[in-house]
C-alpha cells in the first residue's frame, strides 16, 4: 500500500473519533464519562484478542500494559474529566497542542530534531482549531486545562513509544491493539466501578450507541491508529489529530444543527491545511544514529528516525 493510501486510512480514525461527542449526547446516558470509556475500550479489546489470537511474551506484557495506560487507561479518564470542567471547546483546545508534544518528545525518544516547518505547522493546527471550538467563557478551570494537558502528554508519549518499541516479530497490529485496549479497559474498570457506581441502565439507543463506540469507533479506529503509526513518522500520524475536532463541528453543523460562523470555517481551513502540510514532512537523515534492540536481541544502527526501528514487515 502506497503512503498516500496509508495516510487516508489513518485519517479516519481521527474522523471516527469526531464523532463521539455528537454519539455521546444524543445516545447516552448523561454523566457516565467512565463507563462510556469502559465500554469502549474493553469489549472493543477482548474482540481483537479473540481475532488475533496472540498474547504478549517476555517483555511485551510490560510494554503491552504501559501502552494501553497511556494511549487508553490513563488518556479516556483524563479526557473526559478535562471535557466536563473546561467550558465550551477549550478541552479540544488543549488537545489540539499534541502534535508539538509529539515534536519535542521524538527528540528525546527517537532522536528526530524539531525543525521549525513542524513546530510553525503545530501552532497554525491549534490555533485553527481554537477558531473553530473556542468559545467566549467564564473562569478557566485549572483542574481541567491541567487534566486536558496530561490527556494531551499521555496520548503524545504512547504514540512515540508505540513507534519507538514497534511491534514483536510476527505479531500484527490487530493483536497490538487489542493488548493496548484490554490493558486500558481493565485500568478503567476498577476507577468506574469506585467513582460512578453499577452500570446504568440502558435502552435500545444507548446499545447501539455503545455499540458503534465500541466497534467502529474504537476497535477498528484504534486498529488504524496503531497500524499508521507503524508506517508513517510519529509526526505525520500526530497532525491527523486535528481532523477530529473538525469533524465533531461538521457533525454538529450537519446533524445538529449547529450553525458555522465565517470565523470557524477560517479556523477549520487553517486546520486542515496544517494537517496536510503535516503529511508533507520526510524522515530526518542525522549524521549519527541509534542502536535498537531487534526482537532476536541482536543490536543494529539505524538513523535516528524511528521508522528504520520498527520490525521489518
Amino acid at each position: 500500500m502506497n503512503r498516500s493510501a496509508t495516510i487516508l486510512l489513518t485519517a479516519l480514525a481521527p474522523v471516527s473519533w469526531g464523532t463521539t461527542y455528537a454519539v455521546t449526547t444524543e445516545f447516552l446516558p448523561a454523566d457516565r464519562p467512565l463507563f462510556t470509556g469502559l465500554t469502549r475500550a474493553l469489549p472493543a479489546g477482548l474482540l481483537l484478542l479473540a481475532l488475533a489470537r496472540v498474547l504478549p511474551k517476555g517483555a511485551w506484557w510490560w510494554k503491552a500494559g504501559v501502552l494501553g495506560a497511556l494511549n487508553i487507561g490513563a488518556f479516556f479518564p483524563l479526557l473526559f474529566l478535562s471535557a466536563y470542567r473546561l467550558p465550551g471547546g477549550l478541552a479540544a483546545v488543549v488537545g489540539s497542542v499534541g502534535p508539538l508534544v509529539v515534536v519535542a518528545l521524538s527528540a528525546g525518544l527517537l532522536g528526530q530534531r524539531p525543525t521549525a516547518r513542524s513546530v510553525v505547522t503545530g501552532v497554525v493546527a491549534a490555533f485553527g482549531v481554537s477558531l473553530v471550538v473556542l468559545k467566549a467563557a467564564g473562569a478557566i478551570d485549572g483542574v481541567g486545562v491541567l487534566a486536558g494537558l496530561a490527556a494531551t502528554v499521555s496520548m503524545a508519549t504512547g504514540t512515540v513509544l508505540t513507534k519507538r518499541w514497534g511491534r514483536p516479530e510476527g505479531v500484527g497490529p490487530l493483536a497490538l491493539t487489542g493488548w493496548q485496549l484490554t490493558a486500558g479497559g481493565l485500568l478503567i474498570a476498577p476507577l468506574a466501578l469506585l467513582v460512578e457506581g453499577a452500570p446504568p441502565a440502558l435502552d435500545g439507543r444507548a446499545v447501539g450507541g455503545y455499540l458503534y463506540l465500541a466497534l467502529a469507533n474504537t476497535a477498528v479506529s484504534y486498529w488504524l491508529w496503531f497500524r499508521g503509526i507503524g508506517r508513517l513518522t510519529a509526526t505525520q500520524v500526530t497532525f491527523l489529530g486535528p481532523l477530529s475536532p473538525l469533524t465533531a463541528a461538521v457533525v454538529g453543523w450537519v446533524a445538529l444543527g449547529q450553525a458555522l460562523t465565517a470565523v470557524q470555517l477560517a479556523g477549520m481551513g487553517l486546520a486542515f491545511a496544517a494537517t496536510v502540510a503535516g503529511q508533507l514532512s520526510r524522515p530526518q537523515t542525522p549524521t549519527t544514529g541509534r542502536t535498537f534492540r531487534l526482537p532476536d536481541g541482536s543490536g543494529r544502527r539505524e538513523s535516528a528516525d524511528v521508522t528504520a526501528a520498527a520490525p521489518r514487515r
